[in-house]
Order: structure tokens, then C-alpha cells, then sequence
């Protein structure tokens, strides 16, 4: 088949198109230009570029233009954006798949949040994802699927670490063996997912078209990680025992960075644990990265790039 992917070369991208590749697909990524995949791979020498901006009034025909039998949207963040792609592909494609977020979900009430079962969401962030993703559903003309990742981690970019933000300094505190302030009392969950099990199951959506049509599905790692759990393994990769200092939220946002205390509030505050019984019993979801080896991963190829300097060593 002949796949267009909007958006190929960021994190999911990046393990997506060369996965595509292989399975014989022809493949076009459609990007701005302004970047390149995290990892490379020889597939991407296959793979047609074609640079486009999807402000632009003509995206929609540009994409039916190049004749696809499927589109993967992995850039769109408006339900706006969503319907006019939507509106322009009918009777055009065989199938668009999109990918959304687990934070189309609000704070857990009920472990693990199954697709039928979240609270509504807060935030611009969420809430557009949510109205996308029910907006696909709700379409009868065109085969679509959404699927929802959870915190995507992989080499090239920082994952969402223990306190739930991207600050570096708590790895520095947990490799140092230092004392770090915790908000709360570090039983709030986290659900990460390695970018190549995203993309496993993107293509696995793909291959079951009529399986996956008009259908929304979780895409998290087996497991999750609360905040005290979590920071005690992440002080173990480097040979150390993690002292943990349970503090008020008001107090943890005196001494953090008000935009990384901003992020562990959104991801701390939703506590989400998302359930992968309908993808896997579907699609034959298998991901392949526990969430604590997906981030060992990430914080490997960071440190290998000189791209985190922490004060002791990876064992």
C-alpha cells in the first residue's frame, strides 16, 4: 500500500516509517522540513519527502494528491485541523489513522482507564484531543482509527522523569544520591510508552484495517510507574538508594521551576494508568519496553550525546 504520514519524522515517526518500509509499504513523510528523524535508519532512503505545511489552505489536496491508500496523522491538534482533513479525504482514502494522547482523559477515578471509562479531560491540550478523537469515531464515510499514547519515551529527547517533568536536575539529585523533594507522598502514576511500541501499533492498526476501523485504542507499556517507585529505580541505575523528601505541593513549587512544577502538576494530578486489553485483543498489541527500560534507554543515548552531564556514571 501507499502511505502517507504526516508528521514522520518525530519521536513515533522516526521507529514508524522504517517499520512501514519493511513491511513493503511505499512510503511518503510529509513534514515541514525542519527536522529529521531521531534515530537513523537505511528505510529512510526509501522514503519519499515532501515538504508541506498543513496552515496552508491546499494541504488537504497536496496529501489526496499523492494518491495514498492510507494516511497517519501524527502532527494534528485541533479538531478544527482534524475535520478539515476528514472533510477533504472522504471517498479519497481507504483509511486515516490518528494519534492522540491518554490525556484525552482527566484524573483517574478507576484503575486502569480502559477507552470507554476516562474522566473528561481539562486542559487545551486534552480536552482537543478528546473532541477529536470522538469526532473520528463518529465518522461513518471514512475508516478511521485514533490511538492514544502514553508519556512516548526513546532515544533522542528527555523522557518524563520521576517527579513527572523534564528537569534535569532530578536526575543530577537521584544520581548524586541526594535528597529529593517529592510532592505529595510519590503514589501518583505515570504511564510511559517506548515510540517504537507506538509505532508497532500504528502498523498493527494498519494490517487490521477492518478491525481497527472507527475504533479509539490506549497505547501505554504493560506497566506504570508511581512517583516513589520510579525515582527508586532510576537512583538504582546509578548504584544509589533514593532519599526521598515528601513535601506540600506549595512547597514543592517554592523551590522548582514554575514551568517544571507546572508539568508534574499536569501529569501528577491525572494519575493515569491506562489499560491495553481492547489493543491487544484487537490488534495483537504487544509492546516489547517495560516503561523502567524504555526510560534506561533514553537516559543512555542522552548521556552517550553529551547531552545530560550528571555527577556519577550509569552502572
Amino acid at each position: 500500500m501507499k502511505i502517507v504520514v504526516i508528521g514522520g519524522s518525530g519521536h513515533i515517526g522516526t521507529f514508524l516509517v522504517p517499520r512501514l518500509v519493511r513491511a513493503g509499504h511505499e512510503v511518503v513523510n510529509i513534514s515541514r522540513g525542519a527536522s529529521t528523524a531521531y534515530v537513523d535508519a537505511p528505510e529512510w532512503q526509501q522514503v519519499r519527502a515532501v515538504v508541506a505545511d498543513r496552515q496552508q489552505e491546499d494541504f488537504g489536496d497536496r496529501v489526496v494528491g499523492l494518491r495514498p491508500d492510507v494516511v497517519v496523522d501524527l502532527i494534528c491538534y485541533t479538531l478544527e485541523s482534524a475535520t478539515a482533513l476528514v472533510d477533504r479525504l472522504r471517498g479519497e482514502v481507504g483509511h486515516l489513522l490518528h494519534c492522540g494522547s491518554i490525556w484525552r482523559y482527566g484524573p483517574s477515578h478507576k484503575l486502569p482507564i480502559t477507552e470507554d471509562a476516562g474522566t473528561p479531560p481539562f486542559g487545551d491540550y486534552g480536552i482537543a484531543k478528546d473532541r477529536i478523537a470522538r469526532m473520528l469515531k463518529a465518522e461513518t464515510d471514512l475508516a478511521t482509527t485514533s490511538l492514544h499514547p502514553g508519556h512516548i519515551v526513546g532515544p533522542g529527547w528527555h523522557p518524563v522523569g520521576p517527579l513527572g517533568n523534564f528537569d534535569p536536575a532530578v536526575w543530577h539529585t537521584l544520581s548524586a544520591g541526594k535528597p529529593l523533594a517529592v510532592p505529595g507522598i510519590g503514589a501518583e502514576h505515570m504511564h510511559h510508552v517506548h515510540a517504537d511500541d507506538v509505532a508497532q501499533a500504528f502498523e498493527l492498526a494498519i494490517s487490521h484495517r477492518d478491525a481497527a476501523a472507527g475504533e479509539d485504542f490506549n497505547v501505554v507499556a504493560p506497566t506504570s510507574l508511581n512517583v516513589r517507585g520510579y525515582a527508586e529505580i532510576a537512583a538504582g541505575w546509578f548504584g544509589q538508594a533514593a532519599t526521598l523528601d515528601f513535601v506540600s505541593w506549595e512547597e514543592f513549587r517554592r523551590s522548582t521551576d514554575p514551568e517544571h512544577a507546572d508539568v508534574s502538576w499536569g501529569h501528577l494530578f491525572r494519575s493515569q494508568v491506562c489499560s491495553i486489553e481492547k489493543a491487544t485483543r484487537l490488534l495483537g498489541y504487544a509492546p516489547r519496553y517495560e516503561p523502567e527500560a524504555a526510560v534506561l534507554e533514553s537516559l543512555r543515548w542522552l548521556i552517550t550525546h553529551d547531552q545530560l552531564q550528571l555527577p556519577h556514571p550509569l552502572l
